[in-house]
């Protein structure tokens, strides 16, 4: 690697991207971690579990563009699946990076995927915590029936009407997601609530917003051939983590990934939703340091 411990400003075909690196003395492969969202930052996980990782492993956080301390691009076209495939092969060369093990969580474990698919020679390992299928209806079913499991009966009954209505799922969808609030959306991510609130305090702390513009361009331009039906071409071992509670990317396409997938362990957090990083830590560290650090 090119680059020592410390935060940076890369440009990364034509956008300033925030990259830090942490536990470079431990002169390991490199860990590339990869955010969720769309749209999301590194800012919770680098003061929880990534701090703790980062006393083993090499670590190499990066915010994609338009997300986080990354900079906008200009227009809504400027984001696609291929150019973040892209942006993390540009960033990874920059850095002198030759392989790289990946950690994505929720749509960071989609794009994880994406990103071993196109450039297989690049990547080691994969480790993903509930990853995402965010162009598969299922995502969406998982996501509404997760919010009815956990609202309170009023706004059950909300969701119920917009159910009932004469549109698209992807309408109906988007009403959920506009009408639940944050006490809905705390039970909806987490399991326990004490997590949930210092999730929240977190995000506060970092005054970092998720505007939504990303997953709105990405809905927009779907891969040709969706990536559920390319798993099966991706050959790195992979570990799988998921919360049985997950309520947001579901347990059911973990195990979805899990079966199309050639090399990969699926293992279940019994106490966590979809954060088992926040929920169930010591265990997440162990099992991810286990996998990478074991010599196949």
């Amino acid at each position: 690697m090119k680059f020592n411990n410390g935060e940076y400003k890369l440009s990364i075909n034509g956008i300033n991207h925030w990259i830090k690196i942490e536990g470079y003395e431990n002169k390991t492969m490199p860990l590339i971690l990869i955010h969720g969202g769309p749209g999301g930052n590194h800012y919770n996980f680098e003061r929880t579990v990534g701090r703790i990782i980062s006393k083993e492993r090499t670590v190499v956080y990066y915010e994609q563009r338009g997300s986080g301390r990354s900079d906008k691009p200009e227009s809504a076209d400027d984001y696609s699946i291929d150019l973040l495939v892209s942006d993390l092969k540009v960033l990874k060369d920059l850095l002198g990076i030759e392989r790289a093990d990946l950690l994505g969580y929720s749509f960071g474990g989609e794009l994880a995927l994406e990103i071993a698919y196109a450039f297989p020679n690049d990547i080691n390992k994969l480790v993903l915590s509930g990853p995402s299928l965010m162009y598969s209806n299922i995502q969406q079913l998982i996501q509404i029936q997760g919010f009815m499991s956990v609202a309170t009966d009023a706004m059950r009954d909300r969701i119920e009407f917009i159910l009932k209505e004469k549109t698209s799922l992807e309408e109906k969808f988007n009403q959920v997601w506009s009408i639940v609030d944050t006490e809905t959306v705390d039970h909806f991510l987490f399991e326990d609530q004490s997590n949930a609130e210092q999730n929240r305090k977190l995000w506060e702390e970092s005054g970092l917003k998720n505007t939504g513009q990303m997953m709105k361009a990405l809905y927009k331009k779907p891969p040709q051939v969706p990536l559920i039906y390319r798993l099966n071409k991706i050959k790195h071992k992979t570990l799988l983590i998921t919360g049985i509670h997950d309520r947001n990317t579901g347990l059911s396409v973990s195990k979805m990934v899990d079966r199309e997938l050639n090399n990969s362990s699926l293992k279940l957090f019994s106490n966590s939703a979809h954060f088992p990083e926040m929920e169930e830590t010591e265990k997440f560290v162990r099992l991810t340091l286990e996998f990478l650090n074991t010599k196949d």
